[in-house]
């Protein structure tokens, strides 16, 4: 036998114990969706929590950073509608108007040995585009049900886990049953501006009582319909972290002068250029975190053959961030991202602008830092003449800690979820945004965010935009999800399945 032949031979023989090896790991690689024994059918009826929530959309509590513009009355009015739909909950559980608006319930267990549970949501929502509201199907604070929905602002984000909540608190409330770890239902009034000052006070608060939930549950993921066109189920996203945040100033200065003798370089011209290389070279994707963990769920839920590609990373994962990164919702999870939101320069076309600037915001991936991004910058734009600020002299912040998918309370959660929504497959992924849980990470590491309703990702869009909807039946849902998470993280019973300390 020759060398050529002996070297083919060699390559043969590795390349079918390579497959072998990645065979073996796909087989290997099962799905990690307990079976689970669905809630009874009916269950609490909807139409209550869905007449409920209505009521709830029709007090426009929109959220400012001027606290001052803010509606007292609209907040205050839902304060008292809160207190006037839920009176076991009130006359049961401690409740504390914490700074201007915000809420907190507080439902005391058995066992004060136990670590308690929170639950959170938001009161307020994002005002309504002026000129919009002709588009919207029924005015946004008008609480209108019909064609099986509750219409309006705040319906999904998130006056729905509001009501949930106190919904499922009411209910078990009314059955006798007594929680043996305690309960906190805390509702923040300024989740949709920078910096959610309520949000603060009440994680402030609770660390200041050496509160150590056992969880943190809050807003951030949701069952949809339609993510993965290959696979024919909904899919269920709990959020195991989330984004920071960051956004930086350009600023370029030049002398000016008249638009007919322009220079090389003209303020905008460099702004321009420092634009360009900053969308070309972004911060690098990377298959790690979150991102691995929502691949490597899926993909024990896949075929064969993307099974195969998805059991074995180690290998695959290049291949893997080049192929699904023209995803703008994928390539959001596996890297950095790079947006500019605002341009400001000029002020007459014949006049060349003494100053021209942008602002680039930037959500920051588990793994990396605000310096780290603030240091790529500069590295990017090497140098060119563009001074680097800190938007409106705001820092920002890093992202969130991941939870631990291997923690009881996240098995619990998967659990609760399955046994709402047939047939769902859990995943763990990472919110892009931001959500006022992210104040909690320093009270535990096990802060989840996701909200019992079915969407498609269109639906998503609605809920900062026109037409902002929950199904009834997802109020029925959510109802059913809230009450059995309770009970399960709370002792339990034979109905609920085993206490959270047997997961």
């Amino acid at each position: 036998m020759n060398i050529t032949a002996l070297v083919l031979l060699l390559l043969l023989a590795a390349l079918l114990l390579l497959f072998a090896v990645l065979l073996v790991r796909a087989l290997r690689f099962r799905s990690r969706q307990d079976a689970v024994t669905p809630l009874p059918a009916g269950g609490p009826a909807g139409e209550a929590a869905a007449e409920h929530l209505a009521g709830a959309v029709r007090f426009p509590t929109i959220s400012y950073s001027d606290l001052e513009k803010y509606d007292r009355q609209a907040f205050l009015g839902l304060h008292d509608y809160l207190a006037q739909s839920y009176p076991r909950v009130h006359a049961a559980l401690t409740r504390e108007v914490v700074g201007d608006y915000s809420l907190l319930f507080t439902w005391p267990g058995q066992d004060p040995q136990l670590q308690p549970i929170v639950l959170m949501a938001h009161l307020d929502v994002v005002p309504v585009e002026p000129g919009s509201e002709g588009t919207w199907s029924y005015p946004p604070f008008s609480g209108q049900i019909a064609a099986g929905y509750v219409w309006g602002r705040g319906a999904m984000d998130s006056k729905f886990g509001v009501i949930g909540t106190l919904e499922a608190v009411e209910s078990l409330l009314a059955e006798g049953f007594r929680p043996q770890r305690s309960v906190h239902l805390a509702f923040g009034c300024d989740e949709e501006v920078f910096g959610s000052v309520g949000a603060q006070q009440i994680a402030a608060l609770l660390e200041a009582r050496g509160v150590v939930p056992e969880y943190v549950l809050d807003e951030g993921g949701a069952v949809i319909q339609g993510m993965v066109s290959f696979l024919n189920r909904p899919i269920a996203m709990v959020a195991v972290a989330e984004k920071g945040y960051l956004s930086l100033q350009l600023t370029v200065e030049t002398e000016g002068g008249h638009s007919s003798t322009p220079p090389r370089q003209t303020a905008i011209g460099v702004l321009g250029t420092a634009i360009n290389r900053l969308e070309r070279r972004r911060p690098r994707a990377q298959l790690t975190g979150p991102a691995q963990l929502f691949f490597e769920t899926l993909g024990r839920e896949l075929g064969l053959p993307l099974r195969l590609v998805l059991a074995n990373l180690w290998l695959f994962a290049p291949l893997i961030e080049r192929l699904v990164g023209r995803s703008p919702e994928i390539d959001a999870l596996l890297r950095t991202t790079t947006a500019p939101t605002i341009l400001r320069a000029g002020i007459k076309d014949n006049i060349l602008p003494l100053k021209a600037q942008a602002v680039v915001n930037f959500r920051i991936r588990p793994g990396e830092t605000v310096d780290d991004v603030v240091a790529h910058v500069r590295r990017v734009l090497g140098r060119l003449p563009v001074r680097v600020d800190a938007h409106e002299g705001k820092a920002g912040w890093g992202p969130s800690p991941v939870a631990d998918v291997c923690a009881a309370s996240y098995a619990l959660l998967q659990r609760t979820i399955r046994q709402t929504f047939a047939d769902v497959i859990v995943v763990p992924f990472m919110v892009m945004g931001g959500t006022d849980s992210r104040y909690y990470g320093r009270l535990t590491p096990n802060v989840y965010r996701f909200a019992p309703m079915l969407a498609t990702r269109a639906d998503l869009k609605r809920a900062h935009g026109t037409d902002e909807r929950v199904a009834v039946e997802d109020c029925r849902r959510g109802v059913a999800f809230y009450r059995q998470l309770i009970r399960s993280s709370t002792g339990g019973d034979q109905e609920s399945g085993p206490p959270m300390s047997q997961v």
